[in-house]
C-alpha cells in the first residue's frame, strides 16, 4: 500500500522539526576548536545562530535581540497617549459647537415667532446654557463632569456626548481589564454594577488569602459567576492574579510615563467616566492588593511613547503590556548562558510580537543541547558539557571529509599497497598456488582448471597444480607521531585551528582505515605533552613562550620505541626551536634561539634518525624567521620539508601520509 501524505499551511501549531545533530555539531566545530570549551562554543552558537545544510537561517540571540529592539521602537512610535487628551478636547469642542448652534437656532426661532414672552424665556435659557458652556474647565475630565450635569438643548449633541462617555467607560474598563467589556453588552449602570461586584469579590479573595483565611467566594465560585469577564481562562487563582497584575502594571506604566499635569487630567477623566465612585474605589483597592500579591509584575516601569498621532489609554496599556512582555523576553535572552535556559521563554509571546521566524529560531536554539545529548554526542559532567567518544569521532569524520573535499581525489586513491602477499584484505585477482601460500582457494577458477586438464564428467578430480588462490593485499604497519606546535604564535597567526583540524582528520583516517597503524599526538610549546585522541577537540594552545621541539622529538621517540613497522614523525610548526630541556630537567626559553637550543634539538634529530624514524616537517609562516631549521632537519634525517599555508596544511599532510606510507614484503 502506498503512503499518503497530507500537507497544510503553517498555522503556528505544528511542532518544529528537530535539527540534525550532525549539523549542530558542525556548527559548533569552529568555535570549539578555537576555544577548546564546548560550553563556550554553545554560547557562541546561541549568540550568532547558524545556517543549516538546506540553507535555512537560524537566527542567534544577537539577531533576535536586535529584532526585539526594533519591535519595541515601532510600538513606542505608534502614537502618544497625551494626544488622546487633545483628541477628547476636539471631540468635546465639536459637541459644544453643535450645542451652541442649537441654542442660537432656538433663540432665532423664538424671536421670529413674534411672542415676546417666549423670546424672553428663551433668551434667559440661552444665557444660562451659554454661561454653563463658557465656565467649563479646560481639561477633558472636568468638561465631561460638567456636561454630565448639563441639560442639552440639542438632542444630537446629547446623543454624541453619551456615546462618547460610553466609549470612554469601555476604554477605561479595558485599560485595567483587557477584554472585560466584551462580556458586557453596554456600559449601562447595571453593567457597571456587575463589574463593581466582580472587583469587590476579587478584592475580598485577595485580602482573605493575605490574612490566611479561607476564600469566600472560592475561586471556582468566582469564575462561575464572573469568568466571562476574564478572557484569559485562568485555571487557578495564581494564574488569574498574574494576568490581572500584568495588565494593571501596564496601566501603571502608562501612568508613570505621564507628567504630573497629565496624570491629574487622566485622574479627572477617570472620575468623570467612572462616575460610580464605589467602582473607582474598587479599582484603586484592587491595584494595591495586586501590588502586594504579585510584587514582581513590573509596577515601576515607564515608557516614553514618541508617536505623532493620538492613542487611547487602553491602546497605550495594550502596548505597555506587550512592552513588558518584550522586556521579560529580553531579560531572559540576555541572561541565557545555555540553550536549556531558553526553554522558559513563552514562544507564543515571541510569535505574537516578533513573528514566526523568531519563534522558530528560539525553539531550535532551545533544543540544541537536548538534540546533541539525545544523539549521544555530548553529555554533562560536573555541571560542564563535554563531548562523548561518539561526538569526538563525528568531529574527526567531519574534519576528514572536509579535507578530502578540498583535495583532488584522483591524487589520493584508497591507500592500497603496491605489492601483494599474505595479508588479510582480499584482492579481485588470483594466482597459481605456491608452496607457503595461505590456502585461500578461488573455487570456481580451481574447478575450471581441473575440468580443462581432466576433461568433462564427474567426479571432478583436483590436483595441486589446479589450485588457484586469491591474492591478498599485503599491509605493512605504520607508526606515526604527530607533533603539533601549541606556542602562542600559532593562534596569533591563525595557524592553531587548521593544525587541530588536520590532527583530528589524520587520527580519524588512521583509526578507521588503518586500525593496525599507530598514531600518537604530542603538543609542544615550552614543554611537550602527549594528547589523547579524545582530548583533541578541546586541546588548547599554551599561554607561555617557547617552541620546545627538542622535548617533543624526545617524547615522540620514546612513544615509537616499542612500535613496529615504518616509523615517522610529522612536525607542524610555525617557528624555530626557542626552548629546550636543561640537564636539570628545567625548560629554558630564549629568543632568538641560542646555539645550545639548536644543538640539543639537532641531537634529538640524530637519535631519531639512528632509530630509523623519518621526520617530515610542515612549516607554516616560516618566511617570518631567519633560521630555516626545518631544512637542516631534512638534510640530517632524510625526511621532507613542506612550506605551506594554514588552508592547505590538512591536504598536504593527508596526501603525503597516504602516498608515502611504507609497504614492506615480509622476509623469506
Amino acid at each position: 500500500m502506498s503512503a499518503r501524505y497530507d500537507y497544510s499551511e503553517w498555522d503556528g501549531t505544528q511542532d518544529f522539526l528537530d535539527l540534525d545533530p550532525d549539523e549542530l555539531l558542525a556548527g559548533l566545530t569552529e568555535d570549539l576548536l578555537a576555544g577548546g570549551d564546548l560550553d563556550d562554543a554553545l554560547r557562541r552558537l546561541l549568540r550568532s545562530g547558524m545556517r543549516t545544510a538546506d540553507g535555512e537561517q537560524i537566527d542567534g540571540l544577537r539577531d533576535i535581540l536586535e529584532q526585539l529592539r526594533r519591535r519595541r521602537e515601532e510600538m513606542l512610535a505608534e502614537g502618544d497617549p497625551d494626544g488622546r487628551m487633545a483628541e477628547l478636547n476636539a471631540q468635546l469642542d465639536e459637541i459644544e459647537a453643535e450645542e451652541r448652534e442649537a441654542i442660537d437656532e432656538l433663540v432665532d426661532e423664538a424671536h421670529s415667532s413674534g411672542d415676546d414672552r417666549r423670546s424672553e424665556v428663551t433668551d434667559d435659557v440661552a444665557t444660562e446654557r451659554r454661561m454653563a458652556l463658557d465656565l467649563q474647565p479646560d481639561d477633558p475630565g472636568g468638561r465631561i463632569q460638567s456636561l454630565q450635569h448639563y441639560d442639552f438643548v440639542s438632542s444630537e449633541a446629547r446623543e454624541k456626548f453619551e456615546e462618547l462617555v460610553e466609549e470612554l467607560r469601555r476604554e477605561m474598563a479595558d485599560t485595567f481589564f483587557e477584554g472585560a467589556t466584551d462580556a458586557l453588552s453596554s456600559m449601562t449602570p447595571e453593567a457597571m454594577a456587575r463589574m463593581r461586584d466582580a472587583y469587590d469579590a476579587l478584592n475580598q479573595m485577595l485580602e482573605q488569602r493575605e490574612r490566611g483565611d479561607d476564600l469566600h467566594p472560592s475561586f471556582e465560585e468566582f469564575m462561575a459567576e464572573y469568568g466571562d469577564m476574564f478572557p484569559g481562562n485562568p485555571e487557578t487563582l495564581d494564574e488569574l492574579l498574574e494576568q490581572l497584575a500584568e495588565r494593571m502594571a501596564a496601566a501603571q506604566a502608562v501612568w508613570n510615563s505621564m507628567s504630573p499635569a497629565q496624570q491629574a487630567q487622566l485622574r479627572n477623566l477617570m472620575e468623570a467616566v467612572l462616575e460610580d465612585m464605589d467602582l473607582r474605589w474598587q479599582v484603586d483597592r484592587l491595584a494595591q492588593n495586586l501590588q502586594r500579591a504579585v510584587p514582581g509584575a513590573g509596577w515601576g516601569r515607564a515608557y516614553e511613547f514618541e508617536g505623532q498621532g493620538p492613542m487611547s489609554i487602553s491602546r497605550a496599556t495594550d502596548l505597555a503590556t506587550q512592552l513588558g512582555q518584550l522586556e521579560g523576553i529580553e531579560d531572559m535572552l540576555q541572561s541565557a548562558s545555555s540553550p536549556a535556559a531558553l526553554g522558559e521563554i513563552d514562544l507564543d509571546q515571541v510569535r505574537n510580537h516578533m513573528g514566526e521566524d523568531a519563534a522558530r529560531s528560539l525553539d531550535r536554539l532551545a533544543k540544541l543541547t537536548k538534540s546533541l545529548a539525545d544523539a549521544g554526542l555530548i553529555e554533562q559532567h560536573g555541571g560542564r558539557t563535554e563531548l562523548t567518544p561518539r561526538g569526538v569521532r563525528r568531529l574527526g569524520q567531519k574534519a576528514l571529509a572536509d579535507l578530502f573535499g578540498q583535495i583532488n581525489k584522483d591524487r589520493i586513491g584508497d591507500h592500497s599497497a603496491v605489492v601483494t602477499g599474505s595479508g588479510h584484505d582480499r584482492e579481485e585477482t588470483t594466482k597459481a598456488y605456491e608452496y607457503g601460500d595461505p590456502l585461500n582457494l578461488h573455487l570456481s577458477t580451481t574447478v575450471h582448471n581441473a575440468v580443462r586438464r581432466g576433461g568433462s564428467g564427474i567426479p571432478v578430480r583436483l590436483s595441486p597444480e589446479d589450485f588457484e588462490v586469491i591474492e591478498t593485499e599485503q599491509l605493512a604497519r605504520s607508526a606515526t607521531v604527530l607533533l603539533v606546535d601549541l606556542s602562542m604564535s600559532m593562534p596569533m597567526r591563525d595557524n592553531f585551528v587548521p593544525a587541530k583540524r588536520m590532527a583530528m582528520a589524520l587520527q580519524t583516517l588512521i583509526s578507521s582505515k588503518f586500525p593496525r597503524d599507530y598514531l600518537g599526538i604530542v603538543g609542544f610549546s615550552e614543554v611537550a605533552r602527549e594528547i589523547k585522541p579524545e582530548e583533541l577537540p578541546t586541546a588548547m594552545w599554551d599561554y607561555v613562550y617557547g617552541t620546545n621541539l627538542q622535548h617533543a622529538l624526545a617524547l615522540a621517540r620514546r612513544m615509537l620505541a616499542h612500535q613496529h613497522g615504518t616509523k615517522q614523525i610529522i612536525v607542524v610548526t610555525d617557528g624555530e626551536p626557542t626552548a629546550h630541556i636543561t640537564d636539570a630537567g628545567i625548560p629554558e626559553f630564549n629568543y632568538p634561539p641560542i646555539p645550545e637550543t639548536l644543538h640539543r634539538t639537532m641531537a634529538e634529530v640524530v637519535r631519531c634518525t639512528r632509530g630509523g624514524i623519518i621526520i617530515n616537517c610542515f612549516a607554516l609562516d616560516l618566511q617570518r624567521t631567519h633560521y630555516p631549521f626545518v631544512e637542516q632537519i631534512a638534510r640530517v634525517n632524510g625526511g621532507r620539508t613542506f612550506y605551506t599555508t594554514p588552508d592547505a596544511l590538512g591536504g598536504y599532510v593527508l596526501v603525503d601520509f597516504l602516498k608515502h606510507r611504507r609497504v614492506l614484503r615480509p622476509a623469506g
